[in-house]
């Protein structure tokens, strides 16, 4: 499944290129409890299809009725300069529309953004690039440039800026049963999935639609990969002659996580390996995660699997999980009380 916010961009611009009426809604603004996040956007068509989401359901279904059919209908139709919309002020209204108790969302909606600078946004991210996109309340024109590092969102009377970015990838190193779990677990999380290995046995049990499936050495697919820090590699073969040579490349990156399968034991023995024999050094081995994922007990490759995403989608979130939550402190502290 592709990026939502690439998906939202790609079905807005086709649609203005198409020559059809369509706004961009954006999450400008939360007070107290929301159910999406700053940033998160909306297309809404002249017909009434919607791609991405502002809220879980009932505010998109206001927006539909009110510049589709209702009492705002023209604003969509006269090129109308950005409007802000302010929903669950009351508690009806946040009854209303569904928001958590005490919750409020500030939205920003524009109308029929240019196709041209909706191509050129497209185009960037395709690319692979960070893009910046500014948008003057007043006028409503558009400045968009490549960003090197994302940036949050920033809102002023004059000026609304957000950032938008490639799919998140990550790339598998190992084909087997706990790979197709986190492989399909990652595609609906919107993540671009890439699995690498090079035994053919192995890679014949692989059948995922919108996976990549590579037979090159795994050192050689990471330095292919050029991880930015929008990619997760994670090492699940058990072989060490693979996943260290994925991992030795790797943690020379600039990966937002990096991770390998195996016990307490193993990975000790491994972070020994990567420091004596491949030139790595205590600040790069920092960066690597093992045993990975979170501790819930876990013992089905599905629940593996369930486990590790739990980590990666904390971490690209920006979350600091506690101790208690790491695989290695949770076990170590079960086997004392055992003790």
């Amino acid at each position: 499944m592709e990026n939502l916010d690439v998906l939202v961009l790609r079905r807005l611009c086709a649609w203005r290129n198409q020559g059809k009426k369509a706004l961009l809604a954006t999450v400008i603004r939360t007070w107290g409890s929301s159910p999406r996040p700053l940033g998160s956007i909306m297309a809404l068509c002249e017909d009434g299809t919607v791609v991405g989401s502002v809220s879980g359901g009932c505010i998109e279904d206001d927006l539909i009725h009110r510049y589709t059919n209702g009492e705002d209908k023209t604003a969509l139709h006269e090129n109308s300069s950005p409007r802000l919309l302010t929903y669950g002020l009351s508690a009806e209204e946040a009854f209303r529309f569904g928001l958590p108790c005490g919750g409020t969302l500030e939205i920003l909606v524009e109308f029929n953004p240019d196709a041209d600078a909706l191509t050129e946004l497209v185009a960037t991210l395709d690319q692979g690039l960070l893009v910046q996109r500014n948008l003057q309340l007043e006028t409503g024109i558009v400045q968009q440039q490549p960003i090197d590092a994302p940036l949050p969102l920033s809102f002023t009377r004059e000026c609304l800026s957000n950032c938008f970015g490639p799919e998140y990838r990550m790339l598998l190193i190992g084909a087997g049963q706990l790979t197709e779990y986190v492989a399909t677990m990652a595609l609906f999380s919107g993540f671009s999935v890439t699995i690498c290995d090079p035994r053919a046995e192995h890679r014949s049990s692989i059948s995922i639609k919108g996976v990549t499936l590579l037979s090159d050495m795994p050192d050689d697919v990471v330095t292919a990969f050029k991880p930015d820090a929008r990619t997760c590699i994670v090492a699940l073969t058990h072989d060490p002659k693979l996943d260290d040579l994925a991992l030795m490349e790797a943690l020379c990156t600039k990966a937002f996580y990096i991770g390998a399968i195996g016990s307490r034991r193993n990975n000790q023995e491994r972070r020994e390996r990567l420091l004596q024999h491949f030139d790595l050094s205590v600040e790069q081995l920092a960066k690597l995660h093992g045993p990975i994922g979170i501790y819930i007990g876990s013992k089905t490759p599905a629940e593996i699997a369930i486990s590790l995403m739990a980590e990666i989608i904390a971490i690209k979130n920006g979350l600091s999980l506690p101790n208690s939550m790491n695989v290695a402190y949770a076990k170590e502290k079960l086997s004392q009380q055992v003790a």
